[in-house]
């Protein structure tokens, strides 16, 4: 598939790179729309840059861009934005270059050699094992909607799975014998992670319920779904967060929650109670420790404050 993107940059010099750049990640990489949105709009944003400003769509300016160009763009945004989002358009820029550069619209990649910004990793936010238990135990009820939420926020917090992960499943993805669930990642990357007694219960309370209420499904894609909404749909992202916000709301829980939060919760538990990080790594689908790194960040600061709560000689002058 590389090869006839770069057959195609070769033959159609004239088109934009960002464009094919874009049919590469979605065509070759499997990237989902969003991460597909992110990187092109890193990239163009660059570009604007190199125009003065001005919305120059063409790709000319990007071809001759230089390592310094690429500096000065960081630090032009460094100021308003946190050091990860830099990070992240930069991490853009080489991957754009480096396809340019496979592909022979370039001689060197001027993003390579620029460093990512210093500064502190942002920390994720901290739930306890409390906090989740209450969220969870929030969502009750016997219609299959309430059964269907139940089933939701046990499946977050016991698999750490994404929410793009969640809503893309499939009844026949849990094997409910060897209690473990098939998840399609980025990059449509499988991975198999264990799941719990009690999300198995849930779904399986959930699928009983569903079974009993006649749903017309509106197309293929729905038609396997393991969530659906009350049309009959498959269940988006977007109803997955306004769910866990609905038993945040429910439940008078002061907390700012979303469903990524469950699998930040996931991954600092399962740390806490001793899990390995290549393990944790594994579970989560990342292919860099270092992304599975951060939640150590959060156990340290966590032990930190007991220790400087409990230890008699860690008072400070």
């Amino acid at each position: 598939m590389l090869a006839l993107l770069t057959d195609t940059m070769d033959n159609q010099k004239n088109r934009d790179p960002v464009d094919i750049f874009s049919e590469y990640l979605t065509l070759e990489k499997g990237a989902s729309p969003h991460t597909n949105k992110s990187y092109t709009g890193d990239i163009r944003q660059f570009e604007e840059f190199l125009c003065g400003g001005e919305k120059q769509i063409g790709g000319e300016r990007l071809i001759h861009a230089t390592a310094d160009d690429v500096r000065a763009f960081l630090g032009s945004i460094i100021d308003e934005r946190e050091r990860s989002s830099v990070s992240r358009k930069l991490s853009s820029l080489r991957t754009f270059y480096k396809f340019l550069l496979r592909g022979g619209y370039i001689k060197i990649n001027p993003a390579v050699i620029v460093s990512y910004p210093k500064g502190t990793t942002k920390l994720v936010d901290y739930l306890t094992v409390d906090d989740v238990f209450r969220l969870i135990e929030t969502a009750g009820g016997n219609s299959p909607a309430e059964k269907r939420d139940r089933a939701i926020l046990e499946l977050l917090y016991s698999t750490g799975i994404r929410v793009s992960e969640l809503v893309g499943l499939n009844t026949l993805d849990i094997n409910f014998e060897e209690s473990v669930l098939k998840v399609s990642g980025k990059g449509k990357k499988e991975r198999i992670v264990p799941v719990g007694s009690p999300a198995l219960l849930a779904i399986k309370e959930y699928s009983q319920a569903k079974d009993q209420k006649t749903l017309k499904v509106d197309d293929d894609f729905s038609r396997d779904a393991l969530f659906l909404n009350n049309r009959g749909g498959r269940l988006t992202a977007r109803s997955v967060n306004r769910i866990v916000k609905k038993y945040i709301l429910l439940g008078s829980l002061t907390l700012n929650v979303s469903p990524h939060k469950l699998r930040h919760a996931f991954a600092t538990h399962l740390l806490e109670m001793g899990a390995g990080l290549r393990d944790i790594q594994e579970l989560l689908g990342h292919e860099s420790i270092s992304t599975t790194q951060k939640y150590t960040h959060v156990t340290i600061d966590r032990l930190m404050e007991v220790y400087d709560k409990a230890h008699p000689r860690s008072k400070r002058s």
